[in-house]
């Protein structure tokens, strides 16, 4: 049930790999509510991903850039502004990579190499894409900037690895610039800490399945999916947020406040009886 809420406004979003990535729907819904929106992954997508299918549906461009390089992202953010037809509204960083993680070395052991690259493609990317966006100029008077973090930025889940710690750069950086951007040109930038989902990068965690369906339990309103994720970020992208800003914003059913849950006190009994 589209309403139109971002009628006549342009954004891009990034990291819209399959139909399970929330970017994925996070692009339908903006397109369903009106945006004109440009996609963006990194290259290897052309071969990983299904990207351009999804790019031919909504008729969106898709221009392939590697976050941690600025001239990909200076040539993404001109050339969005140039096919769009004017500066941006809302922009989607949703991104986030970890070898460490992909290879399953333990965090005592963690590959520093991979570790600089998990921080650079994971959170410094961040900085290096609104760094751009203000650089050119790109983003409109009250524009809104988002990037998808995970509470593990405060809590210890031993086999997020150095994620965490990705995370909670990025989370830094989204107060700090969101400072600057506000007082710059009413551009608020915020995180959104979602519930485990079950995306291609979600499920490469190891143990997932299990602290999926501990936090559901956990949650009074169980998981968020990708789909309310989506809709989440559409409203942050609207004119009803635009005294939202430098916050991190949890949006995971619940889950980031509750102590105990009866059912998993009932579930402990039962194993224990």
């Amino acid at each position: 049930m589209a309403n139109q809420i971002l009628k006549g406004k342009r954004g891009i979003i990034f990291g819209a790999l399959n139909e399970n990535s929330i970017a994925w729907q996070v692009a339908s819904r903006c397109h369903a509510e009106g945006a004109s929106i440009v996609l963006t992954n990194a290259p290897v997508a052309a071969r990983v991903g299904q990207t351009e299918a999804l790019a031919q549906q909504l008729g969106a461009p898709l221009i392939y850039a590697d976050v941690t390089k600025m001239e990909d992202l200076e040539n993404l953010v001109s050339q969005s502004v140039e096919k769009l037809g004017g500066p941006l509204d809302f922009v989607l960083h949703s991104v986030g990579m970890s070898l460490n993680v992909r290879k399953k070395i333990p965090y005592t052991e963690l590959n520093y190499e991979y570790m600089h690259q998990t921080l650079d493609i994971s959170g410094m990317s961040f900085h290096r894409l609104m760094q751009v966006l203000w650089k050119q100029d790109a983003m409109a008077e009250w524009g809104s900037i988002v990037g998808l973090t995970y509470i593990a930025a405060q809590r210890v889940f031993p086999d997020y690895s150095e994620m965490a710690e990705a995370k909670n750069l990025l989370e830094s950086i989204a107060r700090s610039f969101g400072y600057h951007y506000g007082k710059h040109k009413k551009v608020r930038v915020n995180t959104i800490s979602q519930s485990p989902t079950k995306t291609t990068a979600g499920s490469g965690v190891g143990g997932f399945d299990a602290f999926f369906n501990y936090a559901d339990s956990m949650s009074p309103l169980g998981n968020a999916d990708a789909e309310s994720c989506a809709n989440y970020c559409v409203s942050l992208f609207s004119d009803y947020t635009r005294m939202v800003t430098m916050q991190n914003l949890f949006h995971d059913g619940g889950f980031s406040f509750t102590g105990i849950s009866q059912e998993l006190m009932e579930n402990f009994k039962d194993t224990n009886s």
